[in-house]
């Protein structure tokens, strides 16, 4: 028997879950649903205050970054400038992931019924 896995990308719990069930309905136990980040979350350890100059790096004010090692990739994003929205990709907003391994026969019905709920596959 062959398996397959998946990776589904979705905007909200909600609509994973849908698809957690439905996977759990055809007897699959072994699903998992993530929030996923851009940036770790690890956040500063004290406050920053612009004014009396502490601070490490632009990504620290805006992103929250407590780490100088991704503080200019951090300040490079979209999300701290302010002058872009990002660019309106497919996988915008989308940061919550189910996974699963699923038998080959029942893929295909299952990445319609991912895609019936908004999410990329």
């Amino acid at each position: 028997m062959a398996e397959r896995n998946i990776l589904a990308y979705f905007n909200t719990v909600e609509q994973a879950e849908v698809i957690a069930n439905r996977i759990k309905d055809l007897g699959i136990t072994d699903v998992q649903i993530d929030r996923i980040h851009k940036f770790s979350e690890a956040t500063a350890d004290h406050l920053m205050n612009p004014l009396t100059g502490q601070m490490g790096s632009l990504a620290d004010l805006t992103l929250g970054s407590g780490g100088g090692g991704a503080g200019p990739l951090m300040a490079a994003d979209t999300s701290a400038s302010g002058m872009s929205d990002g660019g309106g990709t497919a996988a915008s907003g989308r940061d919550i992931l189910l996974a699963a391994i699923v038998d080959e026969s029942q893929f295909e019905q299952l990445r319609q019924e991912i895609r019936a709920q908004d999410g990329l596959i």
